[in-house]
């Protein structure tokens, strides 16, 4: 798919998107079904976003498309979709949604951390796709600090997205494939998250609070566990207040754009304020 191509289906879809949800009556959790999807929801919720402009909102959504083929991801299910670009001068977090016709829509954006190549037990964090299933339960930070002082997952409650045992290089050593824990989590909100937007992890992808909130009570990428609880299964990880989007997904991409200089849209911004079309009706 040309990027030119998928910049008219983005806008599409969300002039579609925004058309249904006010004609449909909001049935739960009234932000969501009145928003309809979930780019107000982003802006509103999450407080270190990314300006990126269309045309690389085409770009990484044409990466994001084929990257699901090549691992035989069935894109006729509506879900949400996690792209994070691993390149040292990017490092940024995607959100797409791909609709019940099949146009690819952005969400957001934000900054993030990935490996750090060059010490001990660090790992390049490893491209591909990556489901997120109940074969690798999450869990919740306790807050915990570490020997230097560091909440490595974030604050107590922040929820850990695991990914479970994957293949990645060694940033050590004979730098070869070895086995790494893949997750996606907070970090330390003084320390650690005014860092995001530099490769700093050890090989998981940290994420603003925020954003990992937004994750979180959304359901984005709560597919898998919105079905095991839907037949009976008792979760406790799930957050009593989850309003999960009307389109869950499963599925982490990663991927390297092979930049050579730094955006001007991946400059991360310390915090923004929440647009004024936030305020609940």
């Amino acid at each position: 798919m040309k990027p030119r191509t998928m910049k008219r289906l983005v806008a599409a879809a969300a002039c579609a998107l925004a058309t249904s949800a006010l004609a449909a009556p909001a049935a739960r959790g009234h932000l969501t079904e009145v928003m309809g999807d979930t780019t107000t929801l982003f802006a509103c919720e999450v407080d270190r976003r990314l300006a990126v402009p269309e045309d690389e909102q085409a770009i990484y959504g044409t990466r994001m498309l084929q990257a699901l083929l090549g691992a035989g991801v069935d894109l006729t299910v509506p879900q949400h979709v996690l792209v994070v670009d691993r390149n040292p001068l990017v490092q940024a977090a995607l959100l797409y949604r791909i609709t019940p016709g099949g146009s690819v829509a952005f969400s957001g954006a934000s900054p993030v951390s990935t490996g750090q190549p060059g010490s001990y037990e660090h790992f390049a964090t490893p491209l591909g796709v990556f489901a997120h299933s109940l074969a690798n339960p999450d869990f919740r930070a306790e807050g915990t600090r570490n020997e230097n002082g560091i909440r490595g997952y974030g604050v107590e409650g922040r929820r850990v997205f695991d990914f479970g045992w994957v293949e990645a290089q060694k940033g050590w050593g004979d730098r070869a494939e070895s086995a790494m824990r893949l997750q996606v989590h907070a970090t330390d909100p003084v320390l650690l998250e005014p860092q995001l937007g530099r490769p700093r992890s050890k090989g998981c992808i940290r994420i603003p609070a925020s954003l990992d909130d937004f994750l979180d009570r959304r359901g984005i990428l709560d597919r898998d566990y919105v079905t095991a609880r839907e037949s009976g299964a008792s979760l406790w990880v799930l957050r009593a207040d989850q309003d999960i989007t009307r389109w869950p997904g499963r599925y982490l991409v990663v991927v390297d754009s092979l930049a050579s200089t730094r955006p001007a849209w991946a400059t991360p911004p310390r915090s923004l304020p929440r647009p004024t079309e936030c305020a609940a009706p």
